[in-house]
């Protein structure tokens, strides 16, 4: 493998890509683990961010065909609108009963929640990361792998601020919720654009 000036720019620009984009879905895994004992939380994360690689690794794959798709962004949006409303369901019974922060039903579901919630928010990360690595296999490896890593992190993060100060967990369901309306928004117009 030989590292060439083309491929240490592609490097800096999906590093750049991965910090940018990384935070909505530490917003997501923050949310899904919040309440859960620190183990769990910890598995929680850990298996979920797995799960996350993977899938971005098989975006990442198939991500020249992936724009040929039409409609999958638009997919993508309604299943974050879903798991949107099961996050603000939680939270309105968690507030009303009057507990100390909002958990999942289980470590299962906030695993399923995770994995769920990256699927439909990693495309336009994977197409971002592939765009910019300019045909560099390891590039687009070792910017799939950063974001994965920034978004772990960065969810521990949250899900302790979401336990102390529970007005966070609205303001990052205000964010998941415009970023599956922006998604939303975008592939109904390709669907309409396609359609018409």
């Amino acid at each position: 493998m030989t590292f060439d000036t083309d491929a240490v720019l592609a490097l800096l620009k999906v590093v750049a890509i991965d910090v940018t984009l990384a935070g909505d879905n530490a917003i997501v895994v923050g949310l899904a683990v919040r309440g859960l004992p620190l183990r769990a939380r910890r598995i929680a994360i850990l298996v979920g961010i797995i799960g996350a690689a993977l899938i971005r690794v098989l975006l990442a794959l198939v991500a020249g065909r992936l724009l040929a798709v039409i409609g999958l962004t638009l997919a993508g949006g309604l299943l974050l609108l879903w798991v949107c409303y099961r996050m603000y369901r939680e939270m309105r019974a968690d507030h009303g009963a009057g507990e100390q922060g909002a958990a999942p039903a289980s470590l299962r579901a906030a695993i399923v929640r995770i994995v769920v919630a990256d699927l439909s928010m990693s495309l336009d990360n994977v197409l971002a990361v592939a765009g910019a690595a300019l045909g560099h296999p390891w590039v687009m490896v070792a910017g799939l792998a950063l974001s994965v890593v920034l978004m772990g992190a960065a969810a521990e993060l949250i899900a302790r601020l979401l336990e102390r100060y529970r007005w966070i967990g609205w303001v990052g369901l205000v964010i998941v919720l415009g970023v599956a309306l922006e998604l939303i928004w975008r592939g109904g117009g390709e669907v309409w654009h396609h359609v018409t």
